[in-house]
């Protein structure tokens, strides 16, 4: 049994639902961590502004946190007060991984690296995937894109309500995209062009969530030839995958990612090899169980 001590904070709002403290507790006995403390610090409804972030930050570390994972709608913010970025989370200008490091705080993103993979195990290889249109463009949305690249989309097309965002995310990532490769981004109005005519259909935003059901988009504009993926969990089964589905389209849930990027995240904060299918058997079984 290892006497080190671990005590993560999954920082964000609306998270009371989460599944991955019993991820992270699972995985940490399975290696016989005798001290490891997953905590939810949900922020909702707290009157906590963007600049307030590095002073709440800074009152958990007081309190012994030894790590933190970061969720909606804070990727972005926490970033300036951090010690260092890993490439990634530089690259992307969001962080869901916070680890000590060498005398300080250094954020991660496992969201980027978890949303591949994800894809790479769920969906074929011989998946359509030139041209893909992306539902939000904020800190998880900034993640998924470049992961989208990374995978082989080559006509991106980003949709956010937020003309700041999505500057935002077209600043981040154009100076580092392959050549070839075409980035736009525009409102809720260009769905009807975009969503029709491309191979791909991923929503990063939390419409779908248990706390904001709804679509970020009207499913009737997919066709069964699309393959459709989110990054929600909460609920498995969101109103758009319900509607991708009775098209019969191909959908990615959000627990491929989900198990992913916990894996990775398990990985930085404890330095241990994550057991993915222990994590994904544990995620299935613990779904499984809420559903009776």
């Amino acid at each position: 049994m290892s006497n080190t001590g671990y005590r993560i904070g999954l920082i964000g709002d609306h998270i009371g639902t989460s599944h991955s403290p019993g991820i992270h507790r699972a995985e940490a006995a399975a290696h016989g961590l005798s001290d490891f403390r997953y905590e939810l610090i949900d922020l909702a409804g707290r009157p906590i502004t963007d600049d307030q972030l590095g002073q709440v930050l800074e009152g958990y570390i007081a309190d012994g946190y030894t790590g933190f994972n970061v969720t909606h709608p804070h990727k972005q913010a926490i970033v300036p007060f951090l010690d260092g970025l890993s490439d990634a989370a530089r690259r992307l200008g969001a962080v869901n991984n916070v680890v000590y490091e060498a005398g300080g705080w250094v954020g991660h993103n496992t969201d980027h690296s978890g949303f591949l993979a994800g894809l790479h195990r769920m969906l074929a290889p011989e998946a359509a995937r030139d041209t893909a249109v992306l539902f939000g463009a904020g800190g998880a949305g900034a993640a998924v894109a470049s992961a989208l690249v990374e995978y082989g989309v080559r006509h991106l097309y980003v949709i956010d309500t937020d003309a700041g965002q999505r500057q935002r995310l077209a600043d981040v990532l154009t100076p580092a995209l392959p050549s070839g490769v075409v980035l736009e981004t525009g409102g809720p109005d260009r769905a009807d062009a975009w969503v029709p005519a491309a191979d791909a259909v991923i929503n990063a935003t939390p419409i779908g969530m248990d706390y904001l059901p709804g679509t970020p988009f009207d499913t009737r504009l997919l066709q069964s030839r699309h393959w459709v993926a989110d990054v929600i969990y909460r609920p498995v089964q969101t109103e758009l995958l319900n509607g991708a589905q009775q098209l019969g389209c191909i959908t990615v849930n959000g627990t491929a990612m989900l198990v992913e990027q916990a894996a990775d995240t398990f990985e930085l904060q404890t330095g241990l090899t994550a057991n993915r299918q222990r994590m994904r058997q544990h995620l299935t079984e613990t779904l499984a169980a809420s559903a009776n």
